[in-house]
């Protein structure tokens, strides 16, 4: 079956809601037994369906994503009872006061520790896991990481870094057949769109990416043959942006395009 996943272990973080939800559904649904995190458990089974779970699918684990002794029980845990050969860190945030002047050490604290600092402890706790089954880690970026935009520097620098470690890591670690891949999603309808201070109004959003849209691209990295490896993906909304065109905080709509009919194509 293409895009299979069956016989695969994953480790998806930020599942509660948004893409990182996306991703775990997609990954059960492709055949995958999934362990999903998020702080809130009960928003990760309602995420994945108490079915999934019930039927041991997904594997929820309530957890705070910045907490580095609990991440690393964590992948203690499954290296013992259940090891992957998925990690998929797919969990952000950012602040609505997100302008340089408007920044403050622990704003910038609260974006660094999630965006950046939970992925290294996560890749370095279970990369031996990830070694051991030629495994694969995708890293959810930022198209912000190339080309800066309104989300703010806190935000941008997160998300750099984050292609920036997994270029570093895809170096040391290719020839043990581990995998790294970042995706850099442009402008994505969930709930982060409602921190922004002014969130895009419903006829943009009804044009943006959604969260099935980029689980679908991470579906397909993590789907290739071992021989093959897609190191940066890059997913855009197709009416609203293109590369080095996503810098404006709401896209403007084309003139001629109006909300979608139920079941046009996007």
């Amino acid at each position: 079956m293409e895009n299979s996943l069956e016989g695969r272990v994953a480790l998806v973080i930020g599942a509660s809601s948004g893409i990182g939800a996306a991703i775990a559904r997609a990954f059960v649904e492709a055949g995958a037994r999934v362990h999903a995190t998020a702080r809130r458990g009960e928003l990760v089974t309602a995420a994945v369906s108490e079915e999934h779970v019930a039927a041991g699918r997904a594997v929820v684990h309530p957890l705070d994503l910045t907490d580095t002794a609990a991440l690393e029980a964590l992948a203690g845990e499954l290296a013992a009872t259940d090891p992957i050969d998925i990690l998929v860190c797919a969990a952000g945030t950012n602040v609505t006061g997100r302008l340089f002047h408007e920044l403050t050490g622990e704003s910038w604290e609260e974006v660094r520790s999630l965006n950046l600092d939970s992925v290294f402890h996560l890749m370095r706790t279970t990369m031996p896991q990830l070694r051991a089954h030629g495994g694969d880690v995708v890293l959810i970026a930022s198209v912000s990481a190339a080309w800066p935009d309104h989300s703010g520097p806190a935000y941008q620098a997160s998300k750099a870094a984050v292609v920036a470690l997994a270029r570093g890591v895809s170096r040391d670690e290719h020839t043990n057949g581990v995998r790294v891949t970042s995706i850099l999603p442009g402008i994505v309808d969930t709930p982060l769109l409602d921190r922004r201070p002014s969130p895009p109004p419903p006829e943009v959003r009804d044009w943006c990416l959604k969260p099935e849209d980029v689980a679908a691209a991470v579906l397909a990295a993590v789907s290739l043959p071992p021989r093959a490896h897609i190191p940066e993906m890059t997913i855009v909304a197709t009416r609203l942006q293109s590369i080095g065109n996503t810098q404006a905080a709401t896209p403007e709509l084309p003139p001629t395009l109006g909300r979608p009919a139920a079941g046009a194509r996007r």
